[in-house]
């Protein structure tokens, strides 16, 4: 097997893949409605519950073609009653898409809003459960990508499940890094894509949920043809395919990931990724920068930094510098602020992150940019 030039990707997704998963794409061409193939999407549904703990006896897996962003719009177009209302817990800009997704389904929401770089205060979000008893569905987000913000879901998950709401989580940037129960942390429904934590490619995602709600959704409104949750579950069910064409080679490759991910093991990777994390926190500490997000406050997994107050900061011109020797770093995702984002995600360790902190190091001198950074406040 040829190797594969490496780039070190430090942006949130898609990640770092080893040549095994991408090589794992080069396969005979087969029909996906064939039976082969329809045993593999199986084996995978399975594998994607047990990530995250769930009884495949209560829990499922609903695959589809997308990128994380299908699964938000499947779970809350498709788990909400007629005549009911969603609960946005929103602290950043992901769910903040959640957001957009109701407005533009025309669904009854409220958008409980609290600062990107604070954890949702827990009184308040019980408060607008206990007053507005038609809250149907809960939703917010694990890992706030933009920021690198976590959230305690657990604690927001016991507080929908106490006002009878359905707890839908967006875990694309948490899911198979940073470990999850679904049952402990009072998840109903989570989320993620192939390219994030399974470290494979861009085309699948998948919602992992209980199969009751998915049966009782049975009955609610259709909002989409494409994207409803029960209409692709019931056709898994009965013929053990995807409603639409899947993407066939992304599925070969998933599956290779998936083999990676056992053999590596739940913890044994999320130390890795926490190692990856300890050593940006470290270089960034070196080199000055401030970060966004309090250190207890962090996911552990993105690292959100403040632009320095430099008239030679360039973050095009320091990303490009980067690029060009094999590692990619990513713009951030806060309106009332200038950032940029280094992320734990992919099959990447710390000595990546040492390699990419000299590189980084070197364009800021050739930038001109002074060391340790400066801030004006």
């Amino acid at each position: 097997m040829e190797a594969i030039k490496r780039n070190v990707l430090l942006n949130p997704g898609p990640s770092t893949t080893t040549d095994t998963v991408k090589y794992a794409q080069v396969v005979p061409d087969i029909c996906p409605r064939e039976k082969d193939f329809s045993g593999l999407m199986k084996g995978l549904r399975e594998d994607l519950v047990r990530i995250v703990h769930g009884d495949p006896e209560k829990f499922t897996s609903v695959l589809f073609c997308g990128s994380g962003t299908i699964n938000i719009d499947v779970c809350l177009n498709s788990l909400l009653p007629a005549g009911k209302k969603v609960l946005v817990v929103n602290n950043g800009a992901y769910s903040t898409r959640a957001v957009e997704i109701c407005r533009a389904y025309g669904l009854p929401h409220i958008d409980l809003r609290f600062p990107v770089d604070q954890q949702p205060d827990l009184e308040l979000v019980e408060k607008t459960l206990r007053e507005n008893p038609d809250i149907a569905l809960m939703h917010t987000t694990h890992n706030e990508t933009g920021t690198g913000l976590l959230n305690p879901i657990r604690a927001l998950g016991a507080l929908a499940h106490r006002y009878g709401a359905v707890f839908t989580v967006d875990t694309t940037s948490s899911y198979a890094m940073r470990p999850i129960d679904v049952e402990k942390d009072n998840i109903d429904f989570c989320m993620a894509s192939a390219q994030k934590g399974l470290m494979a490619f861009t085309g699948l995602s998948f919602v992992v949920g209980r199969r009751a709600i998915i049966a009782q959704s049975a009955g609610y409104p259709v909002r989409s043809y494409y994207c409803n949750l029960w209409l692709q579950y019931d056709y898994f069910e009965r013929t053990g395919e995807m409603h639409f064409t899947p993407p066939v080679q992304t599925i070969y490759a998933t599956l290779q990931a998936l083999r990676e991910y056992w053999a590596e093991g739940e913890e044994a990777k999320w130390a890795r990724h926490s190692r990856v994390f300890r050593a940006i926190n470290e270089g960034l500490a070196e080199l000055g920068f401030r970060q966004v997000i309090r250190p207890e406050l962090r996911s552990g997994l993105v690292a959100s930094a403040l632009y320095p107050d430099d008239p030679h900061w360039s973050f095009e011109r320091i990303h490009d510098y980067c690029y060009e020797r094999g590692f990619t770093i990513y713009p951030g995702k806060i309106s009332s602020a200038n950032t940029f984002r280094l992320c734990a995600l992919g099959a990447i360790d710390e000595a990546d992150i040492r390699d990419f902190f000299r590189v980084f190091r070197q364009g800021m001198t050739e930038l001109g940019v002074q060391i340790p950074v400066i801030y004006k406040e």
